[in-house]
């Protein structure tokens, strides 16, 4: 039986300012859903709210503009399951072997307070399944709780989108929160690359990160290679 992985995308088209659009930084999936799909793993997208996905327009340009993303666009099967995602209460964290949380600035305001999404990371992190994440995917396991009421990062390795690399980004003062300093509050033991922009993933037992956009087939690799 094939191995099934859930992929988590975003519903949110704007910053705090309506006149800074953002949402799903595209590659993040597309390189990902690629790995899965060459190993013959089953893939589902969920989101918050289910439904519409929008696309960061960042995402769509180069140099992150590359071949996955561009071959997603211009498909129009593919395009159709960014507008029609399921909803958390419609997922039974059973039928999963994986969550992959995407990126995108969209994420760090309706990834971490979803209960939906608390609910099934914890199941499947629980029972021994792979939680991960790239970028500011990690946004959505901010505030996820174990059964115990301990956060699942606290006192475990990852990463993700540093503070370093929003500054870089010139998006500092755009986004909610700084999410590096978030997840070190929540007790994570938060690791970055020494360069900002490269491709860095950490590995703790079934808890997969990976740092930024360059980071999602890295990451997508090392949950093949687990599962």
């Amino acid at each position: 039986m094939s191995k099934r992985i859930l992929n988590v995308v975003t519903n949110v088209g704007h910053y705090d300012d309506p006149s800074h659009p953002t949402g799903l930084w595209l590659s993040e999936l597309t390189h990902a859903w690629h790995v899965f799909e060459r190993h013959g793993f089953e893939q589902t997208l969920v989101s918050p709210a289910g439904g519409p996905v929008p696309l960061e327009p960042r995402s769509l340009k180069f140099p992150n503009y590359d071949r996955t993303a561009k071959a997603w666009r211009a498909d129009p099967a593919r395009m159709a399951l960014l507008d029609t995602t399921a909803a958390p209460d419609r997922i039974d964290s059973a039928d999963y072997d994986a969550i992959y949380f995407t990126g995108g600035h969209a994420v760090m305001y309706d990834f971490p307070d979803s209960a939906g999404l608390q609910r099934i990371t914890r199941e499947i992190f629980e029972r021994g399944g792979i939680v991960a994440s790239v970028c500011h995917g990690y946004c959505g396991l901010l505030n996820t709780e174990l059964s115990d009421g301990s956060y699942l990062v606290a006192g475990r390795k990852l990463t993700g989108f540093a503070w370093q690399e929003e500054v870089l980004a010139r998006v500092d003062e755009l986004v909610p929160y700084n999410a590096e300093a978030e997840m070190k509050k929540r007790g994570a033991l938060y690791e970055k690359a020494m360069l900002p922009f490269v491709s860095y993933v950490v590995v703790d037992g079934n808890l997969v990160t990976g740092q930024n956009p360059g980071s999602a087939k890295a990451t997508a690799q090392k949950i093949a290679a687990l599962l």
